[in-house]
């Protein structure tokens, strides 16, 4: 039978204040690092608390300041993407980073159905987050309404159209598609098809938007293949059906470099070489840029500052200051490898 230890009683600031010789209003004091507390004391409470193991309440806290010193961290994607894109990670990171900095927690929540959704939106109307953090956010997406309603410090990776005056941070994914869809014509390509992912979320349907404006008179709805999702296994379904539509197909942007790269696994089976039969451009510049052979052309997502950028406006936002009315758009130049 294993015996389970007693529980270590929790130092308080009545322990700090006996052993440090002074009345409980100075321990707070220095505690909250709040001032009129003499250097000799300082010094004579630091001691004490480390004597005496002495740890802040940031619960009791918190409930007094009406705060939680946390941010929810809110991605509206299947929860094998929410593992898989390289994006998510990198906004995930510099959301944390700056949070971390400010001695915030980030609380990450998954949405993959309406159950989700609604577990989220309790959740979220809690209290249990000062603000939150949303990406990926579709077309009438119910967690709009839910900021709105809860009118909580919030900031949106991403543009959708019906967000109407909340604060966001994003790219132009429009203008990023045609600028790399025009550099891919730009290398003598005639028949440039387009694999169009998550077209219910701004970022897919920007995007093809941009390949659209950049062939202008020559584009060709046949040579869109439409797929769900920023993934391999759609990039190299989409590949396919546009190879049995266009046999002839000798461009191709990818709307995700994930997806570009299951495009190049499909050109490879159809015996098609990239870039001398086929050039493929994709967007993102993740790590599936370097991990195909060639390597991808791409735009590239500043994912780490979008995430920074997002949890600074929430932060932003706790501190009373204002936002930009048409939110903050970080660059995305085009980094061009040997895939077109």
């Amino acid at each position: 039978m294993v015996t389970v230890p007693a529980r270590r009683k929790r130092a308080t600031i009545h322990d700090v204040a006996v052993e440090a010789g002074v009345s409980r209003g100075t321990v707070s004091r220095v505690v909250n690092d709040e001032p009129y507390v003499s250097a000799q004391a300082r010094t004579a409470i630091e001691a004490a608390i480390e004597k005496v193991g002495y740890v802040p309440n940031n619960a009791a806290r918190n409930l007094v300041m009406q705060r939680s010193q946390a941010v929810g961290f809110v991605v509206h994607e299947p929860h094998s993407l929410f593992l898989d894109d390289p994006n998510i990670g990198g906004i995930l990171l510099g959301a944390n980073t700056v949070l971390s900095r400010a001695d915030y927690q980030m609380v990450s929540l998954v949405i993959d159905s309406q159950r989700d959704t609604d577990r989220v939106a309790r959740y979220l109307s809690g209290g249990f987050v000062d603000g939150v953090i949303i990406v990926s956010a579709r077309h009438e997406d119910p967690m709009i309404r839910v900021v709105e309603k809860l009118a909580l410090p919030a900031a949106f990776v991403g543009h959708p159209p019906d967000l109407r005056r909340l604060p966001f941070v994003g790219i132009d994914n429009r203008r990023s598609a045609r600028l790399i869809t025009e550099r891919l014509m730009q290398t003598g390509r005639e028949r440039i098809g387009m694999i169009a992912a998550a077209l219910d979320r701004d970022s897919g349907a920007d995007r093809l938007a941009g390949f659209t404006d950049a062939l202008g008179s020559r584009f060709d709805p046949n040579l869109v293949a439409r797929v769900p999702l920023y993934t391999y296994s759609d990039g190299a379904e989409g590949m396919r059906a546009l190879l049995a539509r266009e046999p002839d197909l000798d461009g191709v942007f990818a709307a995700s470099d994930a997806v570009a790269a299951g495009a190049l696994e499909a050109l490879r089976d159809a015996g098609r070489s990239v870039p001398g039969d086929i050039g493929v451009v994709g967007f993102d510049d993740s790590s599936w840029a370097l991990r195909t052979q060639p390597h991808l052309s791409t735009v590239h997502q500043p994912a780490f500052g979008l995430g920074a950028a997002a949890a600074e406006c929430v932060l932003g936002q706790l501190r009373g200051e204002d936002q930009p009315a048409d939110g903050i758009l970080l660059e995305t130049p085009i980094v061009w490898r040997d895939s077109a």
